[in-house]
């Protein structure tokens, strides 16, 4: 078997599952594993996430949840705003779990300002949230990197020629047509974020790209473990109706 590529979406601070897609995924010595951010909030275990992810092999992207978590705690000057900005958004839960698991995130801090906000594999690209379709890469922010919806995923035609964009940050059963559980194919974009925390779902969602796996723990039935072939798991963007009825999300 070839070494392995493989991406897991959006944890959002659920450990268990997290552990139960790794032990399916079975990274050998030679694999690569890549989480594309949002380790944290709204799970009851972020701290437990980060800690594990932090001091792993593994690579992981920053996500807007890390970004939230950054501008609302001292590290960065705390403010008013961003902190009732991360609280709205599931930072309850984190705080919560650094309390129970007695760390202090100081070290965390540091870690999530170090991540990148994109990396590319050559023909994969991996990315948190999109990148906005009218700038090239060198004029982008990372809050586009980290934030966009919209704009990215009604793209007319593939950003890149030779690379596929895999990106987390909007739940898939988000856009019309796509069942929960589902992953979601766009213009020259695969969306992997398939809602571990939303009772709508529960699935938490790892991709063995080299091998068109997908790999399923879904934690709110027991961590239930399903595996795909990708074909089988990904329902490709009806053009143009689902742009108007891509339902909000929150951040």
């Amino acid at each position: 078997m070839p070494n392995r590529r493989l991406i897991i979406g959006d944890v959002h601070g659920h450990y268990d599952g997290m552990m139960t897609l790794l032990e399916k995924l079975d990274p050998g010595q030679e694999d690569r594993v890549y989480f594309l951010g949002d380790l944290v909030d709204r799970g009851p275990k972020s701290a437990q996430v980060v800690e594990f992810v932090k001091n792993s092999p593994y690579r992981c992207l920053m996500g807007n949840h890390e970004q939230l978590m950054l501008n609302a705690l001292p590290e960065v000057g705390k403010n008013t705003q961003a902190w009732q900005a991360w609280l709205y958004s599931g930072g309850h839960s984190t705080i919560a779990s650094y309390q129970e698991a007695g760390m202090m995130p100081r070290d965390h801090l540091l870690w999530m300002r170090s991540l990148p906000v994109f990396l590319d594999l050559g023909d994969v690209w991996l990315v948190h949230a999109g990148v906005n379709p009218y700038l090239p890469l060198s004029q982008q922010t990372e809050a586009q990197f980290c934030w966009i919806r919209r704009e990215f995923h009604k793209i007319p035609k593939p950003y890149f020629n030779n690379k596929l964009i895999i990106i987390g940050h909007t739940i898939t059963f988000t856009f019309d047509g796509i069942e929960p559980g589902s992953l979601v194919q766009g213009q020259g974009w695969l969306g992997i974020d398939t809602g571990v925390y939303h009772a709508k779902s529960g699935w938490l969602t790892g991709l063995d790209i080299t091998n068109k796996q997908v790999y399923q723990v879904n934690v709110l039935y027991n961590n239930k473990v399903r595996i795909l072939p990708l074909e089988e798991a990904v329902t490709l963007l009806k053009r143009p109706s689902f742009l108007a009825r891509l339902r909000y999300v929150r951040p």
